[in-house]
């Protein structure tokens, strides 16, 4: 594309894209043999998981901080609400355009997000916590701008954090023309919309005929909602694991940039099987990823074979802020999701030798994880809590078939959140 053919659009997120070199070289478009054998295809990682900041969120606050002070220089203080990956993105860049800022977060935020933020920000930024939940912090973050006279700088719904967002996908239409020139498949993840609202754009001036697929956790479906009813949707509940991404309204202007996308063009992806991806990217690749950041990989899976076999794919990881203390939970979910971990309750005699007769109807790549007394439900009987690891999942039905021949009561709790949330 010429430079006199250029929309005032595009030439801003190239201004934005250049301006970035300040602080960030353009992360890698990176070939990743291990997917690309898997689905027969060629696919690329687009790197966000390795700006300074593990996010590509530093991307919009970088370009937010730099046109706001554009506009006033004698601008000094500004403010955000968020508990993740926007903190961040907002401390390094006060840090690195020595301004005060102002981050409001949930009493509930886990000590390493704060710790990170405070890094990152130094003596330039103080961290508040205030709320339970993301919209109490955020109401907190309104009132001091109002009242202190400090920038608000949302964490997506905004058109320089768009912007600057978008520089993503002008890195990666740049770095693919290095190579033979085009994508065939591009899958972004979504969670307030800024990222895809960004890209989409650029593509649909740079490289129209990609195929785009947008990305959702099952848990928070605001963009696929939101274009089924045709309108911004608010959801009423919403599932808060994958964190980069759950979100209960999709942007207002990210949206409007977003609306005229087909609802099937949007993936939701099962958050257990997530963890599925998240475990193997870190075994196999030695990758680090949080769980928004694995949404474009995972959504792979929806596709059929022949919709991916010997095209060129780019998966945008969008984040690797993976906190370990929560690998234990990932390593549970992603364990249920592949078939290889099951709950029962079970009813035991209780007489002696019960529990060596019931071990025996186990196989050799069976194995115990958890056995644990709930109450004695008769007098001659024991409920228990039984969690079973094995190395097939077929192994499951051996095991079933072998306590309803031997006469054992039992229950499959394992996909019953309401149960499961009580017991396990």
């Amino acid at each position: 594309m010429s430079k006199s053919k250029k929309s005032g659009y595009l030439e801003a997120v190239e201004t934005a894209t250049r301006a970035l070199r300040d602080v960030l070289e353009p992360t890698p478009l990176q070939y990743n043999a291990f997917l690309s054998d898997r689905y027969k295809a060629e696919i690329y990682l687009k790197r966000e998981d390795l700006t300074p900041v593990r996010s590509y969120k530093l991307r919009g606050a970088y370009n937010f901080f730099r046109k706001a002070l554009l506009t006033d220089p004698q601008q000094k203080k500004f403010v955000c609400s968020s508990a993740g990956n926007h903190a961040q993105g907002f401390a390094f860049a006060c840090k690195k355009f020595s301004v005060d800022g102002v981050v409001f977060m949930p009493v509930t935020t886990p000590q390493q997000k704060i710790d990170k933020t405070r890094i990152f920000g130094g003596e330039r930024v103080n961290i508040e916590l205030v709320g339970d939940i993301f919209d109490e912090s955020n109401q907190a973050a309104i009132d001091y701008a109002r009242d202190k006279g400090a920038k608000l700088v949302p964490p997506f719904d905004h058109p320089d954090i768009i912007e600057g967002q978008a520089s993503v996908g002008m890195e990666m239409i740049s770095q693919a023309f290095q190579s033979d020139g085009f994508i065939d498949l591009l899958i972004m993840p979504v969670g307030g919309g800024g990222l895809s609202a960004g890209v989409t754009q650029v593509f649909d001036e740079m490289s129209p005929t990609t195929q785009k697929v947008y990305v959702e956790p099952q848990g928070a479906p605001s963009l696929k909602r939101s274009l089924e009813a045709g309108k911004r949707v608010k959801l009423n509940k919403i599932d808060s694991f994958v964190d980069g991404a759950a979100v209960a309204q999709v942007g207002a202007l990210n949206f409007e940039r977003l609306k005229k996308l087909d609802p099937e063009q949007v993936r939701l992806i099962s958050e257990d099987s997530l963890c599925e991806t998240i475990v193997q990217m870190l075994n196999h690749e030695g990758i680090v990823l949080e769980p928004a950041g694995a949404l474009a990989v995972e959504a792979l899976r929806t596709f059929r074979p022949e919709e991916l076999e010997g095209k060129k794919i780019v998966c945008v990881t969008s984040g690797g802020n993976f906190d370990f203390d929560r690998l234990p939970e990932v390593k549970e979910r992603a364990m249920k999701a592949a078939g290889l971990k099951k709950y029962f309750i079970i009813r035991l005699p209780q007489r002696p030798g019960a529990l060596r007769d019931f071990l025996a109807l186990f196989g050799p790549d069976d194995d115990v994880a958890r056995f644990e007394y709930l109450k004695k439900s008769a007098r001659n009987f024991g409920s228990i809590l039984l969690g079973v690891e094995t190395k097939e999942a077929n192994n499951f039905k051996t095991l079933e078939k072998n306590m309803k021949e031997a006469g054992i009561h039992y229950e499959d709790i394992t996909n019953d959140e309401l149960i499961a949330s009580f017991v396990i």
